[in-house]
């Protein structure tokens, strides 16, 4: 008789709120707060666009090379990807050779080595970097990308990033992606902890590669560093009964 897979059905419950601190962090860095009041260079902007078409290139890839994984195999949804509309923008702020022209910055390459780390190693955890970006992708693309539509004076290129053409009822979306963690995902509570540690993980590095396009790079990776060892004490505390 075949063993009945586990599941958490307020998986996705838990995880934002258990990022909830690390998300108002991150609007909080200098660079997003400037950000959205639209405060941005087209130098800072151009450089962030490199960072992501090459942090969505490694997760992106690792996404496919495990389609077949019980639990990374369900988030590849339709629609999501962002590498080609990345190669797009790419294009318009670098120009025809941007491949041979951009690079990924320190707190970037840290970043994506993080992500086919978990990859590789363990999975599981890849669903924590999978939800901090596609689902704050869809949840602030839209006002993203009319701030930096006028930020930057720009007409009909340039916004690729945050247009998801096969995506037409963003909230809709949403439940369903919620719905796949909660009903498709076979976790058991200790997963599920994990997994928030290595999204507030993917938050921080997050913030760290925004304080070093804003020149503030040493602050943010010890508070990257300093963080995620916290987060590592607490779930081993929470594993053991201690909290």
């Amino acid at each position: 008789m075949p063993t009945m897979k586990k599941r958490i059905p307020d998986f996705s419950k838990q995880l934002k709120a258990g990022t909830k601190k690390s998300h108002t962090a991150a609007e909080n860095t200098k660079f997003v707060a400037s950000y959205l009041r639209g405060v941005v260079s087209e130098e800072n902007y151009k450089q962030l666009i490199a960072n992501f078409y090459f942090i969505y290139h490694a997760m992106e890839t690792e996404v496919e090379r495990l389609k077949e994984d019980d639990f990374v195999g369900p988030m590849r949804l339709n629609g999501l990807p962002r590498q080609k509309a990345l190669a797009e923008d790419c294009e318009y702020f670098w120009g025809k050779d941007w491949r041979e022209n951009i690079y990924p910055t320190e707190a970037t390459q840290q970043y994506i080595n993080r992500i086919k780390e978990v990859a590789h190693d363990n999975p599981k955890l890849l669903i924590g970097h999978h939800y901090t970006r596609y689902m704050g992708d869809l949840s602030g693309g839209v006002i993203l990308g009319n701030i930096t539509k006028n930020a930057l004076n720009l007409k009909d290129k340039g916004l690729a990033f945050y247009d998801f053409p096969e995506i037409t009822d963003k909230k809709g979306f949403k439940e369903s992606y919620r719905s796949v963690l909660d009903n498709f995902i076979p976790v058991d509570q200790s997963d599920v902890n994990a997994i928030i540690v290595e999204a507030n993980y993917a938050f921080r590095l997050n913030m760290y590669m925004f304080e070093e396009i804003q020149g503030d790079a040493t602050k943010g990776f010890l508070a990257t560093a300093c963080g995620y060892v916290n987060s590592r004490i607490q779930y081993f505390l929470k594993v053991a009964g201690v909290i």
